[in-house]
């Protein structure tokens, strides 16, 4: 008896030293706020980057995928989701699905895959020190804008009037076309100020510039232009409408001209922003980072149904011509 009494109390005190030996590691929740699907290419960097950087689904950490569907309208909805799942991080991908998770909450780090302009969009106090509970990456606009239209004007070199499609209803955008506004200015380019405001109108939209005899449509991000980014290069086309878009997509999609912020780049770089904090980092100490490398993309064989020719010194700088 004595000996099954000493067997049993060894048994209990190792108990739980077996438990402390082997730490079971916490699993976080990632939010991401976006518009665009996870099996899309564009967020294949994003899930590569957190992987190297030792954080990997279904092992460490959740990902908790909200996508709007080409919807801005829907982002605060989806904000609040996240906020009730708990997530350590939200990662949104622009200005509607930032705006949303700042109003969603003023305590869960946000990580912004790429801002218009965050300090005049009331994200961030400054680049430098956030203050807040926002960082990230950013690209400021006045800068892209001119580059976009200095791209536009180069391959058109006698356009002179230009119509900029936008989506006056998201957050954001306004303080964008106003920049496109200033550098058109610089450039000598007149511009006529489309408004999107649900996709059933883009045909009307595109038969309205076509009248007008535009030479040329400059078509502003948002979840809108990006979600029907094939019809609108459709369009485009069908009108006869030479087209420059903001990210390297929109030429895959058929439209003749992209310049933007390189997503593999950003996708990944939003990783590092996740991993820091997951680490202890806070956001309001973490600096926002400007994009420094854009994407030239060009579509020839978009060029040649439009009877273009692209000269050849904006080929000769383009990261990817499609023929």
């Amino acid at each position: 008896m004595r000996r099954i009494g000493l067997a049993v109390i060894l048994s209990l005190l190792a108990a739980p030293l077996a438990g402390e030996a082997q730490p079971t590691e916490k699993v976080w929740r990632i939010g991401v706020l976006t518009g665009t699907a996870r099996e899309a290419p564009r967020a294949a960097p994003f899930l590569e980057g957190l992987r190297g950087l030792g954080y990997v689904e279904g092992q460490n950490i959740i990902l908790e995928w909200r996508v709007s569907g080409g919807r801005a309208e829907r982002f605060p909805d989806l904000a609040a989701e996240l906020v009730r799942l708990k997530v350590d991080v939200i990662v949104a991908t622009d200005n509607p699905a930032i705006a949303a998770a700042q109003k969603a909450t003023k305590t869960i780090p946000i990580v912004m895959v790429l801002a218009q302009d965050p300090v005049a969009s009331g994200f961030a106090r400054s680049l430098v020190r956030p203050g807040g509970n926002i960082t990230g990456l950013t690209v400021q606009g006045t800068e892209l804008q001119g580059k976009q239209l200095q791209i536009l004007k180069e391959a058109l070199p006698t356009a002179s009037r230009v119509g900029i499609l936008w989506v006056p209803s998201e957050p954001g955008r306004h303080l964008q076309v106003r920049e496109a506004e200033v550098a058109a200015r610089e450039l000598r380019l007149q511009v006529r100020l489309v408004e999107a405001r649900d996709p059933a109108e883009l045909d009307t939209l595109f038969a309205v510039m076509a009248r007008e005899k535009l030479d040329a449509v400059f078509v502003q991000p948002s979840q809108l232009t990006s979600a029907h980014r094939a019809r609108i290069a459709e369009l485009a086309a069908k009108y006869r409408l030479p087209s420059i878009g903001p990210v390297p997509w929109y030429v895959e999609a058929g439209g003749l001209l992209a310049y933007g912020g390189k997503d593999s780049d950003r996708f990944e770089r939003a990783a590092y922003y996740v991993a820091k904090i997951l680490s202890g980092a806070t956001p309001a100490d973490l600096p926002i980072e400007q994009v420094t490398r854009f994407e030239l993309k060009i579509n020839l064989k978009t060029a040649k149904a439009l009877g273009l020719t692209i000269p050849q010194t904006l080929l000769i700088r383009a990261d990817q011509v499609i023929e």
